[in-house]
């Protein structure tokens, strides 16, 4: 069954020094199962590796390779979000707008999210949407 994959744990994979046993889940449901990504994720995981390349984690080739390399998975871009739904969750949360969004999209398409983001899986867990793992 498909799942909700955060950027969160999408970048932990550009790092060979991350472990997360969460994480680690995620690319083989990946390889059965697709996931699907508000349409921000992109954005949200670009902005993740340049800020470790900022800091000397990644080289800029590496950068640039990891999302490539990433978009041979089978990663659904949902292109069609509830907008109100996503502000509404953001505010009643204190989430960010794109933690808000993959609740959204979990809540609408009934699926499990992956997330190592601590408000979001809260979130998560007070809105009856199960985690990854757990």
């Amino acid at each position: 069954m498909p799942f909700v994959l955060d950027a969160s744990v999408a970048a932990t994979w550009a790092f060979e020094d991350e472990n997360h046993p969460d994480a680690a889940l995620a690319p083989a449901r990946i390889r059965s199962d697709a996931a699907r990504v508000p349409s921000l994720w992109w954005f949200e995981l670009r902005n993740a590796l340049l800020v470790n390349e900022r800091r000397g984690r990644l080289t800029e080739a590496g950068t640039a390779a990891f999302p490539r390399d990433l978009g041979r998975l089978a990663v659904s871009i949902d292109r069609s979000p509830d907008e109100t739904g996503v502000l509404t969750l953001a505010r009643r949360h204190r989430l960010t707008v794109h933690d808000a969004a993959c609740l959204e999209l979990a809540q609408r398409e009934g699926l499990s999210l992956a997330s190592l983001d601590g408000a979001l899986r809260d979130a998560a867990t007070a809105s009856g949407v199960p985690l990854l793992g757990a």
